[in-house]
């Protein structure tokens, strides 16, 4: 499935498909906020180029991968779980000189109307790490209420 680029109400904001031509700037991403990002992604922090490359080219989820890019840098991800439409699951991170600019919140907005749209999507869920208070406040800006606490993250739901 190819993905339409989605435009945000961020000046310069615009979501395209994440892809092989992505690897080398995704990778640089990564390391760059290796410490930012946390224990929540180590896994694909410890990724190596060719592991990246692989990735995009051959994915082994059915994930809806968009890339958040600012004036054609790339500064982020967002991504659509198909859990169990249609229900999806969103995720996203923001590389680290990117938080607190309104990014992740442009760029979730974009993706949910997405997903309700063309998608058809009744639900979106997020589940959050406890102490990652700034996730917990993009989701409440979108409009996502907590549904469910476990002992390691909150889970949260959007109504469409």
């Amino acid at each position: 499935m190819s993905l339409p680029p989605l435009t945000t109400d961020r000046a310069g904001l615009v979501l395209t498909e994440l892809g092989v031509a992505d690897a080398d700037a995704y990778f640089e991403l990564l390391q760059a906020s290796r410490d930012h990002l946390g224990p929540d992604y180590a896994e694909e922090v410890a990724a190596t180029r060719t592991e990246i490359l692989d990735y995009f080219a051959s994915p082994d989820d059915d994930n809806l991968h968009y890339g958040l890019r600012l004036n054609g840098t790339l500064i982020g991800r967002i991504d659509l779980n198909p859990v169990k439409p249609p229900h999806y699951v969103l995720g996203y991170w923001l590389g680290a000189g990117h938080v607190g600019h309104g990014y992740a919140t442009a760029a979730g907005r974009a993706v949910a109307e997405y997903a309700r749209v063309s998608l058809r999507a009744t639900d979106l869920f997020a589940g959050v790490t406890h102490g990652n208070d700034r996730s917990v406040a993009v989701l409440r800006r979108l409009g996502f209420a907590a549904v469910a606490t476990f002992d390691e993250y909150t889970r949260y739901q959007l109504a469409l």
